[in-house]
This record gives structure tokens, C-alpha cells and sequence, in this order.
């Protein structure tokens, strides 16, 4: 592995309102729409370093609970899901609501672990940050030995 790298990315957000919002956009204009129509608004932002013995993986998932957040290893990937469910009840329904704005969806990202020993990853969700680390395999050194001839 010359690095952890990132296998795909797959990001799933319903919008029931999508339509009625580009309407009101084209109609009434969006002067503040450069600061909510971003992609990062619609995915998780991580951050690798390698740390000597370890990588340390961090991502940005504010507003999830940590039972919404999932991660999975198979073979050599490793992908961090996270969930947001919808909060609407009928009681905000009844003219509480002007904008809404925080959208809901499922998050994914895989990330390719073969130079990591799967067996010791250890994760923490504090402030909004899951952070991993990824202990490297150790490298063993070949040893040499002597050929018989036949």
C-alpha cells in the first residue's frame, strides 16, 4: 500500500423540497446561495496523515449521533457510514417551519486498508470528529537461506 487512499465515494440525500426551493430561487433570487448550494454541504470531508508506526483518519460529521455511524471492513476496504434522519414532526409542520435547510441522507465513504492491520483499528466519535487509527502491518524482514543443489 503506498498510502491510505480512497476507493469511492457515495453519497445519498433525499430532498422532498428540492423543486420548490430552485422555484423560489429563480424567482425571488438567491443571494445567499453560494453559502448553502456547496458539495461540502452534501459529504464528509476526512483527513489522512501518517503518523510513523499508525495513520490517523479524522472526518467531519457534525450533527450525527454515534449510533448512526457505521463502520465496516471487508477484505481491504474500509467504509464509515453515517445516517441522518429526518427530525420534521406534524407539530413543525403546522407554519413553525420557514426554511429548512439540513438535509437528511445516508453517507459513505470506502477507503482501501491493505497496509493496515484490520485486527487493531480503533475509532472515537467526540465533538463531532470520528477519528481512527490504523496501526501498519508490521514489516518483516525476509529471511535469507541457502539453496540445496540437486
Amino acid at each position: 500500500m503506498f498510502g491510505l487512499t480512497r476507493r469511492n465515494q457515495d453519497m445519498t440525500a433525499y430532498n422532498p423540497w428540492r423543486e420548490m426551493e430552485e422555484f423560489e430561487k429563480a424567482f425571488f433570487g438567491a443571494p445567499f446561495s453560494r453559502f448553502f448550494d456547496t458539495p461540502a454541504l452534501t459529504q464528509f470531508r476526512t483527513d489522512v496523515t501518517d503518523e510513523g508506526d499508525h495513520y490517523l483518519l479524522e472526518a467531519d460529521l457534525p450533527g450525527f449521533e454515534k449510533k448512526d455511524i457505521t463502520l465496516d471492513i471487508r477484505d481491504d476496504t474500509l467504509t464509515v457510514c453515517a445516517e441522518r434522519r429526518s427530525r420534521v414532526e406534524e407539530k413543525d409542520k403546522k407554519d413553525k417551519v420557514i426554511r429548512m435547510e439540513r438535509s437528511y441522507g445516508a453517507y459513505r465513504r470506502s477507503f482501501d486498508i491493505s497496509g493496515v492491520d484490520a485486527e487493531k483499528i480503533k475509532a472515537k466519535y467526540v465533538d463531532g470528529v470520528l477519528r481512527l487509527t490504523l496501526p501498519k502491518q508490521e514489516k518483516r524482514l525476509k529471511e535469507g537461506r541457502r539453496l540445496e543443489i540437486e
